[in-house]
């Protein structure tokens, strides 16, 4: 079996939690997005959002940190099950990034991501695109994080 093979269209992988803390989410905005709702939890009740909430760039910093957290453990049992090492490569992009809710101080957001798609590339020889869905829950059960991305994998 390839490393390639390993990934199943419509199966959900669960990237893992990021609890975002009052300190974190002002220390994120001051270093970069400076907006009121990200920095003063009493001028921020005021904001449309209500409360202390935390950027959406600091949202989807979380989402990618976990991402490559759990990537590079996955390749990690992959190779120490005496396997070759896979090539890993970029995302070419992606699209319709979404906050469909804030994220406050205190939530608990947890990421995931399902494969929707993956196919050989037909211009880069022993390299495929994975097409996928990213999707971050609050503890409540709310969606706050949602976009659509791919990323080259190797087939070899």
């Amino acid at each position: 079996m390839k490393f390639w093979d390993t990934f199943v269209i419509g199966e959900p992988i669960v990237l893992g939690s990021y609890l975002f803390s009052a300190e974190d989410i002002v220390r994120f905005a001051e270093k970069y997005d400076p907006q009121v709702f990200h920095l003063n939890a009493e001028a921020a009740k005021a904001s449309v959002l209500g409360g202390l909430c935390a950027s959406g760039w600091h949202t989807a910093a979380a989402c990618m940190r976990l991402n490559v957290d759990y990537r590079y453990a996955r390749v990690k049992e992959w190779i120490e099950a005496g396997n070759p090492a896979p090539k890993i490569g970029p995302s070419p992009g992606f699209r319709n990034m979404r906050w469909p809710k804030p994220v406050y101080a205190g939530d608990n957001v947890t990421f995931s991501q399902t494969i929707v798609d993956k196919r050989v590339s037909e211009t880069r020889p022993g390299w495929g695109i994975l097409s996928f869905t990213t999707l971050g829950v609050n503890q409540d059960g709310a969606e706050v994080f949602t976009f659509e991305g791919a990323a080259f994998q190797g087939t070899d």
